[in-house]
């Protein structure tokens, strides 16, 4: 049986970067994970604060992908390992979600997205679904106990 998730409502909708589900992470608290994502493109200017403090998870999404905005030089090199970072502390922070996690396991995660083919599988299902991968990994530690 494969995972499947999207929407915050949904059977697996915790999994999603959307999810109410704040932790504390770099010494600040950060609302969903998609705030704290968002916001580390532009980490030590004035829009990561701004980013962070906005009411809901799709204005923090629409702040990050304002191009308008200088992104940092490095974002393609780290953007896995701070989506990684932030899922991670999320499962962590959060006992009630983490067994949803584990319980998947073993079965593999897809982030059923439409237009999203780097973090999800994007409407023709041939997407990275590099979230999805993420999510198994933090599986696994969370199982391992690290």
């Amino acid at each position: 049986m494969t995972i499947r998730f999207y929407k915050v409502n949904d059977k697996y909708g915790c999994f999603s970067n959307f999810s109410k589900h704040g932790f504390e992470l770099d010494g600040k608290y950060w609302p969903t994970s998609e705030h704290y994502f968002q916001a580390q493109k532009f980490v030590g200017s004035i829009y990561e604060e701004e980013i962070r403090v906005v009411e809901s998870p799709m204005d923090a999404a629409n702040m990050g992908r304002d191009r308008d905005k200088p992104l940092r030089s490095d974002w393609e090199e780290v953007k896995d390992e701070v989506m990684k970072k932030a899922v991670l502390q999320k499962f962590q922070t959060h006992p009630d979600i983490r067994e949803i996690l584990i319980s998947t396991s073993p079965e593999e995660i897809i982030e059923e997205t439409t237009g999203d083919y780097y973090w999800g599988c994007g409407t023709k299902g041939t997407g990275k679904n590099v979230l999805g991968k993420i999510l198994m990994e933090v599986r696994s530690t969370l199982e391992s106990g690290e």
